[in-house]
């Protein structure tokens, strides 16, 4: 990614392990996943973000091609997150700490969806017993989705989900949501706060995901839903700063804010991967692209753009013997 909204191929050495000092390996991606926090390398226009070399995939399955560890052997198929989501290379150095055994059991793009899921289940982790809350997830892109059958599966009473686009919602109830509902642009916070109230029967919800990302921000639009004495969770990628939050809110209805990072790669990845493995979650309707490494240009117009119902979009890496 050199600039904005441009990705090129370059030539770069072949990384060896001869100045590691041990714990790491080789990986060479085979499948790839688009995320959101890609888009902040991608759109080139934030400063917390420039893109580098090797900018930007994260989710990735591939195989062991060395190691001077001893977690994984060569040849080994790993799902594994780069150092600073630095994966669009054709193999790359990675601790071994941050990649994890792929469970042969489900299609190998859903046992890649572990690397998304398991950011959710990480942050479930940070709030208190789920169990018979009603929940608003505001914003059904890929991410919104997991967080609305992560939220099934642990026990909420009602999960509505919040979007501006209809072809997102249409997913939403196949991935766990029990209400969807469309909003525009023009509306104002407190009128999509008494639209979620009707759907909860006159409540308010005791939990609102933030789950919309960098560009649309929509704290204040949270803080607003929220009941008194509930929790918003901060859960899209973030820019530098955000202002005009409103603390007024947040501080007068005693609302408690969360957000999380970096999920355990001892804990989170591999739950998620039992989850998708055994069948407890099933995350094939955000399956919605599949592509070429070469068309990795056209890939992240599409999903930048949410074009063609995109949500999830995969891209094939060449096979590489030597």
């Amino acid at each position: 990614m050199y600039g904005g909204k441009q990705i090129r191929m370059i030539d770069v050495e072949e990384p060896t392990l001869d100045q590691s000092e041990g714990g790491d390996i080789i990986f060479q991606p085979e499948l790839a996943c688009l995320c959101g926090s890609d888009l902040l390398y991608f759109e080139a226009d934030n400063p917390g973000y420039k893109p580098e070399i090797g900018h930007s995939l994260h989710e990735m399955i591939g195989t062991v091609v060395d190691t001077n560890g001893s977690k994984f052997k060569v040849g080994d198929q790993v799902l594994c997150v780069p150092y600073l989501q630095m994966g669009l290379q054709e193999r790359f150095i990675c601790t071994e700490k941050q990649a994890i055994a792929v469970d042969t059991r489900p299609d190998l793009r859903e046992a890649l969806l572990a690397q998304p899921l398991g950011t959710v289940l990480f942050a479930t982790r940070r709030l208190p017993n789920l169990l018979g809350l009603n929940v608003a997830v505001i914003g059904q892109g890929p991410m919104g989705q997991l967080w609305n059958c992560t939220l099934a599966q642990l026990g909420c009473r009602q999960i509505v989900g919040v979007d501006l686009n209809a072809e997102r919602l249409k997913v939403s109830p196949q991935m766990g949501a029990t209400d969807t509902l469309q909003v525009s642009a023009e509306q104002s916070h407190e009128d999509v706060a008494a639209e979620v109230r009707k759907i909860l029967g006159g409540e308010k919800p005791d939990l609102v995901i933030e789950c919309v990302g960098h560009r649309e921000q929509v704290v204040n639009l949270c803080l607003e839903i929220c009941k008194e004495h509930g929790s918003v969770f901060f859960f899209g990628v973030p820019t530098q700063t955000l202002q005009e939050i409103s603390l007024y809110k947040l501080f007068w209805k005693n609302i408690t804010l969360y957000a999380s990072v970096v999920p355990d790669f001892e804990i989170d990845f591999p739950l998620a991967m039992r989850w998708i493995a055994e069948g407890r979650v099933d995350v094939s309707p955000i399956i919605t692209h599949h592509m070429q490494l070469k068309d990795i240009q056209e890939a992240f117009d599409i999903f930048s753009q949410r074009q063609d119902g995109a949500l999830k979009v995969f891209l094939d890496f060449p096979v590489r013997n030597a």
